[in-house]
């Protein structure tokens, strides 16, 4: 049956191009490999190679003819045994549109080689993992590498059973197409996993392999809100190591300290993280230029220290509020975090109780995580990552000696928060946690 050329798409967005000229003429033999025309993008001038045989029987657009839609018919080729004269343009059919591969040659200005196929012509160049060699139009092709698919296990629908694009489109749908081993499937990791469709995503795994997991509303809002947050704020971090003897001994004494209730239990007990939480409050009243919130049109400089603290809870994370931190005493501050922390994994807080806050604590020491950044959390300026406290060796007076250290990392909103501002900020902290009398004052 006659083959019909159409107009390829060389480019992901390319929609039109010009068919500056045709290198070879009505009747001319064509064999696989040959240039047959060459078309301009806005980009480059591609020259457009042949992979089947027959002769060229019509040229349906001709040379010098701009802005040519993509998919458009411009030639005829007659397969072999078919006569050339009487064959006219066949009618393009949706299952018959092919496209050609980008290659890297693509952003060259000099004339660069690409494939053009018709919907008859063979086009895979080498085996893939089933061990067959699939024969396939260059958008299938492009599709399957996308996806991971292995066009060997795929049945063609097109003519001489080749493989068209709803060849490839059924078996994502259907889960009929199995995934090519790993080291083949290396092409499909060019192409952003956020910008795959989910089906694409599941056809790189094998059937039956995984548990689909619906996501809970918690869940795609947390997603939501930190593609906004990294996307729209101008993150920076900033470093310091923190000595935490000092305070380890000062938690010592309060807990011993603590009252005994009825039940001969103390009425509480302090925390590292009720420190951390008083220290980056008393740090934002000693740098009241980094206490504040960033909107278009003008900075909110917040009067109190509100302390968002990140909890863990089944399907996300939730971020409580203690509320004018700067004013409550450790044991305050401990009892709040404790009820906080009950009811948030029971998801009993409150809008209130969980909403604004002027900057946030995320501590993940308790698993033993050294150092991490954390993404901030709007309408937050900034926030603390906590690693563990861990035995380190330090130089003091001139020698090696051990102390008790915590790497801690401050996130910042370069929009609110410049670098300077952002190093007063945490040295103020680092101040605090090695100082922590001075909290109290």
């Amino acid at each position: 049956m006659p083959i019909n050329i159409l107009m390829p798409a060389l480019s992901p967005t390319m929609e039109k191009g010009n068919l500056a000229k045709w290198l070879k003429k009505e009747g001319d033999q064509i064999k696989s490999g040959d240039v047959l025309a060459e078309i301009e993008t806005d980009k480059a001038t591609m020259e457009v190679e042949a992979v089947d045989e027959g002769i060229l029987a019509k040229i349906v657009i001709a040379a010098g003819t701009a802005d040519v839609p993509v998919n458009t018919l411009i030639g005829v080729i007659a397969a072999e045994g078919e006569d050339a004269k009487s064959i006219s343009a066949a009618p393009t059919q949706a299952a018959q549109v092919t496209q050609v591969q980008a290659a890297p040659a693509m952003a060259q200005t000099a004339p660069a080689q690409a494939s053009l196929t018709s919907p008859a012509a063979s086009a895979a160049s080498a085996p893939h993992a089933s061990g067959v060699k699939a024969f396939a139009s260059p958008l299938a092709r492009r599709l399957a590498k996308d996806s991971g698919l292995d066009l060997g296990l795929i049945s063609g629908t097109g003519p001489h059973g080749r493989i068209i694009e709803r060849d490839v489109k059924a078996a994502l749908s259907g889960g009929t197409a199995r995934v090519r081993p790993a080291a083949s499937s290396a092409p499909a990791a060019a192409l952003p996993i956020a910008s795959m469709s989910d089906e694409a995503i599941r056809s790189l795994f094998e059937t039956g392999s995984y548990e689909e997991i619906p996501h809970e509303t918690m869940r795609k809002t947390i997603a939501r809100r930190l593609v906004e947050a990294k996307s729209t704020i101008p993150h920076f971090y900033l470093t310091v190591d923190c000595e935490l003897d000092a305070l380890m001994a000062a938690r010592e004494a309060i807990n011993l300290a603590a009252p005994k209730g009825a039940d001969k239990q103390p009425l509480y007990k302090v925390s590292v993280n009720d420190f951390i939480i008083k220290a980056l409050a008393m740090a934002l009243q000693r740098v009241p230029d980094a206490n504040v919130t960033w909107t278009q049109g003008a900075m909110l400089k917040h009067k109190h220290s509100d302390i968002g603290v990140a909890v863990s809870i089944p399907g996300g994370l939730i971020t409580p509020v203690i509320r004018k931190a700067e004013t409550k005493g450790l044991s305050t501050i401990s009892t709040e975090m404790k009820d906080y922390a009950a009811r948030a994994r029971a998801r009993k807080l409150k809008p209130e109780e969980y909403q604004g806050g002027s900057s946030a604590v995320s501590n993940l020491g308790m698993y033993g995580i050294k150092n991490f950044s954390a993404v901030i959390n709007p309408p937050h300026a900034t926030i603390l990552a906590i690693g563990a406290g861990e035995q380190r060796v330090v130089v003091k007076n001139g020698a090696p000696a051990i102390a008790t250290l915590m790497s801690v990392t401050l996130s910042t909103d370069h929009r609110a928060v410049d670098g300077a501002l952002g190093a007063e900020l945490i040295s103020a902290f680092k101040q605090c946690i090695e100082n922590p009398v001075s909290m109290l004052v």
